[in-house]
């Protein structure tokens, strides 16, 4: 049997299985690629994950949430809007998981702040704004 431009069945699934057979080893060298390169990626077991504020712009009692995978002492801070210290939230020693820190906004003025998490090892921070 012949296919159109003179090809047959044969010569048909031969291609296809060679260029199948390519595209697997390609995506078995890009894996192993990936793979080499995450090998020198952070522990993530050495930082806190910061999330950002769920009202925007802020108002009344906010919550600041944070994950970490191992208990450690932070610092969590409210900077002003040019980055110089207004006020220390809370210094302590948190737990595994998920924490949440509350904080009264009408203990500022209105306006752009930043506040920051520091650990042992990190700083991170988000911005946010308060209109009470």
């Amino acid at each position: 049997m012949k296919l159109l431009m003179g090809f047959s069945i044969i010569k048909v699934v031969l291609i296809v299985l060679m260029t199948s057979l390519t595209l697997l080893v390609l995506i078995i060298l890009y894996k192993k690629l990936i793979a080499h390169l995450n090998k020198a990626a952070i522990p993530e077991e050495d930082y806190c994950t910061l999330y950002p504020l769920e009202n925007h712009p802020s108002k009344g009692e906010i919550e600041f949430y944070f994950t970490t995978i191992k208990a450690r002492k932070i610092t969590l801070e409210i900077l002003n809007d040019d980055l110089s210290p207004n006020s220390i939230i809370v210094e302590k020693d948190i737990t595994v998981g998920g924490n949440i820190i509350r904080f009264d906004t009408n203990k500022l003025p209105n306006g752009t702040y930043f506040y920051q998490l520091r650990t042992e090892n990190q700083k991170a921070m988000k911005r946010f704004s308060i209109v009470n």
